[in-house]
């Protein structure tokens, strides 16, 4: 049986991209504490910043060798 979706309220997806934004932690970390997906939150991220509401850091290429890694790991398990 399929999941039901889940709604998060515009403040939940402002609070996690800015725990993600602004301490560091890499949105895989910040996904498993909130108990989000972690696909997600990564596009929260990348909203905010293309928006401008969120800073770009350093670590976008991190971030998203991370999200690719995780996504391999998936497809090959």
């Amino acid at each position: 049986m399929a999941e039901k979706r889940r709604k998060f309220d515009p403040e939940f997806r402002e609070g996690a991209v800015r725990i993600v934004t602004e301490t560091g932690k890499s949105i895989a970390e910040v996904a498993k504490d909130l108990g989000i997906n972690e696909t997600t939150l990564a596009t929260w991220v990348s909203r905010a910043r293309q928006a401008g509401t969120a800073p770009v850091g350093g670590s976008d290429e991190l971030e998203r060798l991370q999200r690719e890694n995780a996504q391999l790991k998936r497809v090959s398990a």
